[in-house]
């Protein structure tokens, strides 16, 4: 590992994290197109592990600490720590793999309790190193540390889920530990993070740094107090509670894509055509339709009890399958494609997170072609995701598996296309380290 000591050590790490996050996304498209060919009921159940404990973890583990530190300096970044974090992340993956195969109950509660000490070393590393006024007067770190808070709340769901699963007659787990509520709180984190991530590379930019600074505050408390606010009806059956909080969070989220339709209108005006501000706003657009298909959700699961399967009128599921998969397929993944095609050529670039931290970090880092290849696969992956979400509707488990196999296949093309821009740089590194 004394590779990893050099100062090469963190575009190694950089790399590595881009190959294995985009393998899983992939990979979890893909198990779940099979799932819906094949009538699989163990695939249907793998799929969304895999997705939320390898990539989940990963984003946050690694990407959000880059974020982080961008801003924080002190918040070191330890390659060697870094690449402990993925093998220790596969490792999960692996083990919830066995798990949801043999049915190990156990082992799922194993899984959770493991990434919950993994997880534990960066908030004590955090919370030892910035003092919370540091935290708080940075807009952008607030949504990054409440990243970590809520991994480890998700992580505490899955260990729960298992003991619950392998004890199930004990009554001393909640009600609402169910494996639906484990994959809605595991993608808190990563919509937080994006919304950090909005607000650090674009509207903290403009020239109305200090009303998009309140906005994003006041928002913050919105986002983040309406979702815990928002579980805590659900799980009590306040209907009107969950129809008025989704109502709100749904008003600001068509603030955003409006305000930031405009923001890359006059991005792509004055600079040029950034394919990651494109699928940014593109999974914004996909969370309106998250947020709507959660409104029509919650209207047809009046009267049913949280925790019950199927967790909706049967013959309105697809209302259920749309809306997670609007989230997963859309919001989740077209956003942190975009936040790749940022955060790794900018690091790799300098060699560390300077660029990151400077107004460099939108600047030309890609070559046209390789741009104009990202569009294609926006469109590629925009069309299967929507294909997707009819197939549901049209209850066609054909489409849906062709349309997810295209979605895995479209995901994994960002190996390909910015595999080359990672390369030409490692070329051009050795050739003046030659000199």
């Amino acid at each position: 590992m004394d590779y990893l000591q050099s100062d090469r050590g963190l575009n190694v790490v950089v790399r590595r994290f881009f190959a294995v996050s985009v393998t899983i996304i992939s990979t979890a498209a893909i198990l779940g197109a099979l799932g819906a060919f094949t009538g699989n009921h163990l695939l249907h159940r793998l799929h969304p592990y895999i997705f939320f404990i390898g990539f989940g973890n990963l984003a946050i583990l690694l990407l959000n600490r880059y974020l982080t530190a961008a801003i924080y300096p002190e918040l070191v970044v330890n390659p060697q720590k870094q690449m402990r974090y993925i093998v220790s992340v596969l490792g999960a993956v692996a083990s919830i793999t066995v798990a949801v195969l043999f049915e190990l109950p156990l082992l799922k509660a194993a899984t959770g309790l493991f990434l919950m000490m993994l997880v534990a070393g960066p908030l004590i590393e955090i919370f030892t190193t910035l003092s919370i006024k540091n935290i708080w007067k940075e807009v952008s770190v607030r949504y990054y540390i409440f990243d970590v808070l809520f991994l480890m709340n998700a992580n505490l769901g899955l260990f729960t889920l298992g003991l619950k699963e392998a004890f199930p007659d004990t009554g001393i787990i909640p009600f609402f530990v169910t494996q639906s509520a484990y994959f809605l709180g595991s993608s808190f984190p990563l919509s937080i993070s994006v919304m950090g991530f909005l607000y650090t590379y674009a509207w903290r930019r403009s020239s109305k740094r200090e009303l998009m600074k309140t906005l994003f505050s006041l928002w913050f408390y919105i986002f983040v107090g309406g979702v815990l606010i928002f579980l805590i009806v659900i799980l009590i059956g306040h209907y009107f509670g969950m129809m008025l909080i989704s109502h709100i969070l749904l008003f600001g989220v068509m603030a955003m894509l409006g305000g930031f339709s405009l923001y890359l209108y006059n991005f792509f005006k004055t600079n040029f055509r950034h394919p990651a501000l494109a699928f940014l706003l593109t999974g914004l657009a996909l969370l309106f339709a998250t947020s709507a298909f959660g409104i029509m959700n919650i209207y047809y699961i009046k009267g049913i009890p949280f925790g019950s399967h199927p967790p909706i009128r049967i013959d309105k599921m697809w209302i259920y399958h749309s809306h997670t998969h609007a989230a997963l397929l859309g919001w989740i993944t077209f956003s942190f494609i975009g936040m790749i095609y940022i955060v790794v050529p900018a690091i790799v670039r300098s060699v560390s997170l300077e660029k990151l931290r400077s107004e460099s970090a939108l600047t030309a880092l890609l070559t046209p072609e390789t741009m104009k290849k990202a569009f294609r696969q926006l469109t590629v992956l925009l069309l299967s995701a929507t294909a997707v979400m009819l197939a549901f509707f049209l209850d066609n488990d054909i489409l849906l598996g062709s349309s997810g196999i295209v979605f895995g296949l479209g995901v994994a093309y960002l190996l390909k296309n910015l595999s080359s821009e990672l390369y030409r740089e490692t070329l051009t590194d050795l050739e003046r380290h030659a000199k």
